[in-house]
């Protein structure tokens, strides 16, 4: 179950189709030697206004990414003209290949790290010592820490700035690997690794690893982030009304942040895909790239620590999912109790057809979205919204049929108004790292937990938890001692009832990591 598909959504990252024959806007220019090996990497062209003060560029890219991000199409925005604004600044600029370019699914970043400083030390050797700087996209960011700090590649670099990276993971990728997403994940019997790493709770886990490493003070890094969740009915978009804070599509803005670097902007115009063109963000990053210097810089002050940022989880989805046959359709009740602000469905087939229904009996049906692999962390899944529903409370239907014999579906409904739910789960570097807390308010009665834990093989060792209510309001779950060390994403179940005795039942999915 662990093994899985990528998502909606979420983000970051690149498989452009816009190879090396292709001319790059407005100058013509090419690539010489370009290759899409793993490993290998190669040159810009040398622009004729060289400035031998300009440390050389080099441009790492995201998820399922290869060196055309940076020169090719983007998914909504057309050709990037990242390649061609450093050309026209006078830098020397170099494109690598991790090994996602190989169009074989996504890596960790443990394995694009290795990877990408054996390169960096090569590119280092290339330019004669001379220190380098680093463009880095999505989930280039964690790679290029990787590389960097945990293999050793830190004296070839000056310094680095990240365009919409997941410092510390994206909940999307907590969805793609939880109970409810397996029936999808077994239709498409896939495991991407690069969303696996990130999973909030594996990424706590490398954050454990790199921010207090000696190697992370040897070079300087600058954030940057965006808050447009993409056009209307794009995979961006729909990935932005998960997320709900102030996101760009697939990352929210406070996992792009790093609390010993500067973060330089964030840009309310910007999604996941428009953040890595050169037009939208060059010009304001060109006065830092003009220097290598590694000189102590001050961190951010207004910037809080990342100790406590995603202990606290969202309490306003409900989840549900479950097989799909030609022979049986589904049909699944949800109970509003409040405000519907949306319902979002993912399926195996764009042929599906489905039917949202309201308590007053008012129809509703999807609209599909393309879903586009830089865009989403559900590859090979096909994503479904509904426009223009007006909130009801009370019973909602969705029916489903599908035309296939193996299919399945993933539904999220979320709710608006106050959370009446708080859940807590302690980060890798608490002491009370095996203990959730959930505090109810005094406006739920009856409440019942169903718990669903994927252990890092993807066994649900639900059966060996415990929880303990502590009194009305107040319940822990307790993780056994000795688990083995690793990612769990959890699924926790919520009923119960408003003190009015409307049905009340939400959803919370969230990994950590247990040491």
């Amino acid at each position: 179950m662990v093994s899985l598909f990528v998502m909606v959504t979420i983000i970051l990252f690149s498989t452009p189709d816009v190879f090396a024959s292709n001319q790059i806007e407005p100058y013509g220019l090419k690539l010489p030697g370009e290759s899409f090996t793993p490993g290998e990497w190669f040159l810009g062209e040398t622009p004729p206004n060289i400035d031998p003060k300009k440390p050389p560029i080099v441009f790492v890219q995201g998820k399922n990414g290869n060196a055309t991000s940076w020169y090719g199409n983007t998914e909504y925005y057309g050709l990037n003209d990242m390649y061609t604004k450093a050309y026209e600044a006078g830098y020397q600029t170099v494109f690598v290949q991790l090994y996602d370019a190989a169009g074989n699914g996504s890596y960790s970043q443990y394995d694009n790290g290795k990877l990408l400083a054996s390169m960096l030390k090569e590119i280092s050797q290339h330019f004669h010592g001379e220190k380098l700087n680093i463009i880095a996209h999505s989930k280039g960011g964690p790679d290029t820490q990787a590389a960097l700090v945990l293999n050793n590649a830190h004296s070839y670099v000056g310094r680095v700035f990240t365009l919409g990276s997941p410092h510390y993971g994206s909940e999307l990728a907590d969805l793609a690997y939880s109970w409810w997403a397996g029936w999808l994940a077994t239709l498409l019997g896939q495991k991407d690794d690069g969303t696996y790493s990130l999973q909030v709770g594996e990424m706590e886990h490398f954050r454990s690893l790199i921010d207090n490493h000696p190697n992370v003070s040897k070079n300087n890094y600058y954030t940057i982030a965006g808050t447009n969740t993409g056009p209307f009915l794009s995979a961006l978009w729909m990935g932005g009304l998960y997320l709900s804070d102030p996101n760009d599509g697939l990352v929210k803005e406070a996992s792009t942040k790093l609390s010993y670097g500067i973060h330089l902007f964030t840009d309310a115009s910007l999604d996941h895909d428009r953040i890595r063109m050169g037009s939208a963000v060059f010009s304001r990053l060109e006065q830092y790239l003009q220097s290598a210097s590694t000189d102590r810089i001050i961190a951010n002050k207004e910037y809080f620590s990342h100790s406590d940022t995603f202990q606290e989880l969202d309490a306003s989805h409900y989840f549900y999912g479950g097989k799909l046959q030609s022979s049986n359709d589904v049909t699944h009740s949800f109970y509003v109790d409040t405000e519907l602000d949306n319902v979002k469905l993912w399926t195996g087939l764009t042929t599906d057809k489905i039917e949202l229904v309201s308590p007053s009996g008012k129809k509703y049906t999807n609209r599909t979205i393309e879903s586009l692999e830089e865009a989403s962390f559900f590859n090979g899944v096909v994503p479904h919204i509904f426009t223009d529903v007006i909130s009801e409370k009370g019973e909602w239907k969705i029916n489903i049929s599908t035309q296939a014999e193996d299919n399945a579906y993933l539904l999220a409904v979320q709710h608006g108004g106050p959370s009446l739910i708080k859940v807590s789960v302690p980060t890798v570097a608490f002491e009370t790292n095996n203990i959730i807390t959930v505090q109810a308010n005094p406006q739920l009665q009856k409440l019942t937990f169903g718990i669903k834990v994927l252990d890092p093989t993807g066994k649900d060792i639900a059966s060996s938890l415990q929880l303990q209510k502590v009194n009305e309001q107040n319940f822990m779950v307790n993780f056994p001692e000795n688990k083995e060390s690793g990612v769990y994403n959890i699924t926790l179940n919520i009923s119960g009832e408003t003190l009015q005795g409307e049905p009340y039942n939400r959803t919370i999915v969230r990994s950590k990591y247990i040491k």
